[in-house]
């Protein structure tokens, strides 16, 4: 039964964004139940979902919360809801979903701004109309929003050639812990002096603010694209990436693939490299020519892909990242470059890190928590660390999802609290229970 406090709650929810941009939770659709319950520790429930559908009824939401102490749950489509730490003591979710509008496309400058609930689809097809594209590859491309990807950090192979989203961002607009709106880098009407906004909210999981507009740097599209996959023997792989690594060749992802990822995608028994590149069609072919080439003097195996190269890298993601399975378990890893083969040789399941930096994700459909720890241990030996995004809720209550061991923490809890000084955003989501 509704408590008198929570009905009055709703009723000023509905006041500001309408009867029908408020979701009670036994109104939610299943599958997005189930995500948003993967996110929660026990005993955690959540009232319902809202939907502002302007920048105004978000910055007018965020207020009310904050005049009743309410804490929230921030979310686009919920596509990742359930990534990172398990959130305790929340009251609402507040989605910006339907805050979905192109606010310009400056198509000579090379720029577009955006709301944050426009799915990444959207806007890619909007920039295909004026052949240009965006420099990012994220994870659930059909589901995922602008303002979900860059809470998430979600950049994907093309890290290689645009490096990480962060260095995308020109311009955004957040709403803060008291429903203010803040602006900072292009199109700025005000700016919020000592910070850089766009670095602060990339990678905060929903935890320091709401994002509600983004201006986004953009690409010409390339005339021509071919993919280079060579597989064999992991001493030959680390050579021929690293002596790619090295050369003047311009490839726009370079991706190291597991043993078990080659096998499910039909490509052999042995760890792959698989190479993109993006340029007229002279260059393309050139570069990847060069590329097989350097291969087979090691003795791999060298397959091009040009015709049926989109397949090729939807399959990829869709082998590593959509799994059915309530029990797969997601990893994000980062190691040195220069350990990757020898990671993915240590691990045995579905992997792929970037080969220029040295970060990737690793997916099992079951491992033990003591498993985990060890790969954690190897991480962390080689430079780098492993995360645990996606769990069943008995391992994430088991492990550190995390995994963070540096001396940034009482850094973190600071900017934490400034803000957002009554933890009402994504409670205990973040590192070290932020």
């Amino acid at each position: 039964m509704i408590s008198t406090t929570d009905l009055k709650n709703r009723q000023e929810f509905e006041k500001i964004v309408g009867e029908a941009n408020v979701q009670p939770w036994d109104e939610i659709e299943p599958l997005r139940q189930q995500q948003m319950i993967q996110s929660f520790a026990p005993e955690t429930t959540l009232q319902g979902i809202i939907y502002p559908q302007t920048q105004d009824e978000l910055s007018q939401v965020i207020a009310y919360s904050h005049q009743e102490k309410l804490s929230i749950l921030p979310c686009g489509s919920c596509s990742k809801i359930n990534w990172g730490g398990l959130i305790k003591s929340v009251d609402f979710a507040v989605s910006t979903e339907r805050m979905n509008q192109l606010i310009e496309h400056a198509v000579g400058d090379l720029t577009v701004t955006v709301e944050a609930g426009m799915k990444f689809s959207q806007l890619k097809a909007i920039l295909d109309q004026k052949n240009q594209f965006l420099g990012f590859d994220p994870t659930y491309p059909e589901r995922a929003t602008i303002g979900g990807i860059i809470a998430t950090g979600d950049t994907g192979s093309l890290r290689q050639r645009y490096r990480s989203i962060r260095d995308m961002i020109l311009g955004i607009s957040i709403v803060r812990y008291d429903g203010k709106i803040a602006k900072a880098g292009g199109r700025v009407v005000k700016n919020v002096a000592g910070y850089d906004l766009m670095k602060l909210f990339t990678s905060s999981y929903g935890t320091l603010g709401i994002i509600s507009q983004i201006t986004l740097r953009v690409y010409p599209q390339a005339e021509s694209s071919g993919t280079v996959i060579l597989t064999g023997e992991p001493e030959a792989i680390t050579q021929v990436n690293q002596t790619l690594l090295s050369s003047a060749l311009t490839p726009v992802a370079v991706d190291l693939i597991s043993t078990n990822l080659s096998k499910v995608l039909g490509l052999g028994d042995h760890i792959g490299l698989v190479v993109q590149f993006q340029s007229i069609p002279e260059s393309v072919q050139q570069q990847s020519q060069r590329l097989m080439e350097l291969g087979e003097k090691l003795g791999l195996k060298a397959i091009y892909f040009d015709v049926d190269e989109g397949n090729l890298w939807q399959q990829l993601k869709q082998q590593i990242w959509q799994s059915e399975s309530n029990t797969s378990i997601l990893c994000k890893i980062g190691i040195t470059p220069t350990s990757a083969v020898k990671t993915l040789m240590q691990c045995q399941t579905l992997g792929v890190i970037h080969a220029g930096v040295g970060l990737g994700v690793l997916q099992f459909e079951s491992v033990s928590s003591e498993t985990l720890l060890n790969l954690r241990k190897w991480c962390e030996s080689q430079g780098g660390f492993l995360s645990i995004l996606k769990a069943p809720l008995e391992l994430k209550q088991q492990l550190e999802v995390w995994g963070y061991s540096g001396n940034a923490l009482n850094l973190m809890r600071q900017i934490k609290k400034q803000f957002d000084p009554q933890n009402q955003f994504s409670p205990n989501r973040f590192v070290g229970g932020i």
